[in-house]
């Protein structure tokens, strides 16, 4: 299954989806993250707690969903809400659309402490719904099934 993550800027929660999906996903789950307006730069705490959680940081970049088209994602979740409101492009068509809505750790203010373990929940949050994901056999599902399950999983939390 090929997930491209969604979020307005591509720096952080979409960074995050991405890398924890290649790391837990298993053999059956291929994720790319991009954003609608990327700054162009990966916000340097997520690469910090992505490290720290032993899952690798190679090749995160910030960029358009344009540079995905080609791709043809089975499933894009947005992870932001701005993101979940905006019009797509049409090329998403035949994709299945969902929405994962996550707290973006990036913007907290608030002591160290508070910020990392912002961070740490987002990813253990992220974590959970990937080997959630990982752990069902989606090969003979509908669309629409498919599309349930990442509901459901996406509820449980």
């Amino acid at each position: 299954m090929k997930i491209l993550f969604i979020c307005t800027h591509n720096r952080c929660r979409s960074i995050l989806a991405e890398a924890i999906a290649n790391h837990f996903g298993g053999d059956d789950i291929v994720a790319r993250s991009a954003g609608s307006q990327p700054v162009g730069e990966v916000h340097p705490l997520s690469l910090k707690y992505l490290k720290e959680q032993g899952v690798s940081t190679e090749g995160l970049t910030s960029q358009s969903w344009d540079e995905h088209e080609s791709w043809q994602p089975d499933v894009v979740i947005t992870v932001c809400d701005s993101a979940a409101g905006e019009s797509c492009p049409v090329w998403f068509g035949h994709s299945i659309k969902v929405h994962w809505g996550l707290a973006d750790p990036s913007k907290l203010s608030g002591s160290d402490d508070d910020i990392a373990n912002a961070f740490r929940n987002t990813m253990a949050i992220l974590k959970n719904r990937i080997q959630r994901l990982s752990e069902v056999n989606t090969e003979n599902k509908s669309k629409q099934e498919i599309a349930d399950l990442l509901i459901e999983i996406e509820n449980i939390d």
